[in-house]
């Protein structure tokens, strides 16, 4: 079709206009057949859709879930950045468009809706701009429960999106965030229930819980946008972020999108300061399994050995508002696809911001919040 439209445009005064020569030039000149463009299905955090457009490409992504902060303000922002977060996980940026989808409880009373619902949608809007788009519509529905999420959509040139597809062996992977969100909202809210406080209270203390939790919404809230620009700068070969399948579950999810025959092995643990003790001594969550579900949580990046230790010294730089952090957690080797965690992995006890070690009783597992070599 192109080398019609070409001769008919070019060659309007005749068939002679065209040599035999010149056609062949012509030809040779032409993308013919145009070239594949990466694509990305269900199975990982955002779908990529090439476009008619040539060159360009969709990326979409969607996601909602159950308030699980009592501020609502940082709930709204929690939901952007979780939503914003599979966008970054692919190295993209830039967000051209959000919508917010919201459900109000049928079970408030109006003045709770009055004042609730606005500080949601705040909260959305407002991380929506920090991450340097806006929201231009969506859905709001009554329903039995209270639900947020949102739509978040972008049209890229192949440079702006790393595929999650590219790890090889001796590849390093590097955590963004500490782990531990759930836990920390789950003993938050056992503070008021004794049955339940019951079981943890010899490990932990109730000024341990509060900055935790505090910890945790901070880091929930946190866009992950600088640590997908820097995948680029370090050469990034795939990423995925961690959410509601907590570490293993995604790192098996991203294994298995590897085009090489790799494994991932996860050796350290970077944990909000005493979730993990928590986590033993209920026998819930599965944290130190890799099970415990996470909510926007940090991105999961597969980066060349050379290049892991400066990206971590560099995300935390003053020029990035000095709130991020990362860890080197684990590396890439030959295998099978698959994705694990060694039977005794290093807990990285990271202390919440403002506190200090003696606020914290830790045990004898790391207590750093630098693990880059």
């Amino acid at each position: 079709r192109e080398a019609m439209a070409a001769m008919a445009a070019v060659g309007s005064s005749g068939p002679r206009a065209f040599s035999p020569g010149a056609l062949l030039k012509l030809l040779a000149g032409l993308r013919w057949p145009p070239p594949a463009s990466p694509a990305l299905g269900i199975g990982l955090d955002s779908c990529v859709i090439p476009l008619r457009h040539r060159g360009l490409s969709l990326v979409q992504t969607t996601d909602f879930f159950y308030p699980l902060v009592e501020d609502p303000y940082m709930m709204g922002r929690i939901a952007c950045a979780n939503v914003l977060s599979d966008l970054y996980a692919m190295g993209i940026t830039e967000c051209d468009n959000m919508l917010m989808l919201l459900s109000v409880s049928q079970s408030m009373s109006e003045e709770e809706r009055e004042k609730i619902t606005p500080l949601m949608i705040k909260g959305f809007r407002d991380a929506a701009e920090e991450g340097g788009t806006a929201v231009t519509g969506g859905q709001t529905v009554a329903n039995p429960w209270i639900i947020i999420g949102g739509v978040a959509t972008v049209v890229c040139q192949p440079h702006e999106f790393i595929m999650p597809d590219s790890a090889v062996v001796g590849d390093v992977l590097v955590l963004t965030k500490p782990l531990g969100t759930q836990v920390a909202v789950n003993a938050h809210q056992w503070l008021d229930n004794p049955e339940r406080w019951s079981k943890v209270k010899t490990v932990v203390s109730r000024q341990e819980v509060e900055l935790a939790y505090q910890e945790a919404m901070f880091n929930m809230a946190t866009l992950n946008r600088t640590a997908a620009g820097l995948m680029h700068s370090f050469n990034a070969h795939a990423a995925t972020d961690i959410t509601g399948f907590g570490i293993l579950g995604h790192s098996q999810s991203l294994a298995k999108q590897q085009r090489n025959e790799v494994s991932f092995v996860i050796h350290n643990l970077p944990i909000i300061a005493k979730m993990a003790a928590i986590s033993k001594a209920t026998g819930q969550f599965g944290l130190l399994q890799g099970t415990s579900a996470e909510t926007s949580g940090g991105l999961l990046i597969c980066l060349p050995r050379d290049q892991a230790a400066h990206f971590c010294s560099e995300i935390k730089s003053s020029k990035y508002g000095g709130g991020h952090q990362a860890w080197i957690v684990g590396i890439v080797e030959k295998g099978n696809r698959t994705a694990r965690i060694i039977d005794k992995p290093r807990v990285i006890e990271v202390l919440p911001r403002g506190a200090t070690a003696t606020v914290f009783a830790l045990d004898n597992s790391s207590a750093s919040s630098d693990l880059c070599t």
